[in-house]
């Protein structure tokens, strides 16, 4: 696998948004169909950390995705702040439906939770452990996560990059911004792009904090009775 790291000085910062960062990635982030505008902070910062993630259908990255996104978690004091992401960039594959990806999305995820119950890892504190349960949040290395699917088949523009990715988004720093008051104006902003780009807001994302999260990872439009296929190990 190649991992694509910070400058040795300067390991908490990511990527510069200037060099290093991939030339697809970085066209994504900049174009008007990207609204999040957490992520283009991050990016503008160079605190938008990417790695490298192979074949998004295959298990055999999971142990490397799980190292590189445990470092992140444990050596990044940026992510509270509300700016700092860490995106794993798969590599080009046909364009899958949307069921398909979240198939595949959630086999990953599975991957990175059996590594931490392998070890014994707890889960992150401070959220839920049962994806039916309105406060879950996904754990990686102790740290909880909201995470972005992105892939050519998605339906919505926002979620429409060329090829398989999960951006991680640690979920401390959404309280963090709800605690300085900068999350409403974000996300106010946010949906204002949605509504200029899309003619309409993604039926799927809620509130943080107040909705089903779990059934947002994928970005396809999911009814009441979706079940999320993560097995959770005690």
């Amino acid at each position: 696998m190649k991992h694509t790291t910070a400058p040795p000085q300067k390991p908490q910062r990511g990527l510069s948004a200037k060099s290093d960062m991939p030339s697809d990635f970085a066209a994504f982030v900049r174009s008007d169909y990207f609204p999040c505008v957490g992520a283009k902070s991050a990016f503008a910062l160079g605190l938008l950390t990417i790695f490298e993630g192979g074949d998004f259908l295959s298990k055999q990255g999971d142990r490397d995705l799980h190292d590189a996104l445990t470092r992140f978690g444990a050596g990044s004091p940026d992510r509270v702040n509300g700016v700092a992401s860490f995106a794993c960039l798969f590599d080009p594959c046909p364009v899958m439906s949307e069921e398909d990806f979240e198939a595949a999305l959630w086999s990953r995820l599975q991957g990175l939770h059996d590594i931490d119950a392998e070890e014994g890892v707890d889960w992150a504190q401070r959220v839920g452990r049962e994806p039916g349960a309105p406060d879950f949040s996904f754990s990686v290395g102790g740290i909880a996560y909201f995470i972005v699917g992105l892939h050519p088949g998605a339906s919505r523009a926002a979620r429409r990059f060329c090829r398989p990715a999960l951006v991680f988004n640690a979920h401390e720093q959404f309280e963090q911004l709800r605690h300085d008051g900068r999350y409403e104006k974000m996300q106010s902003i946010i949906r204002e792009r949605e509504i200029v780009r899309h003619g309409s807001i993604n039926p799927m994302l809620t509130d943080f904090g107040r909705g089903r999260e779990a059934a947002q990872y994928g970005g396809r439009y999911v009814s009441s009775s979706w079940s999320c296929p993560l097995k959770v190990r005690t």
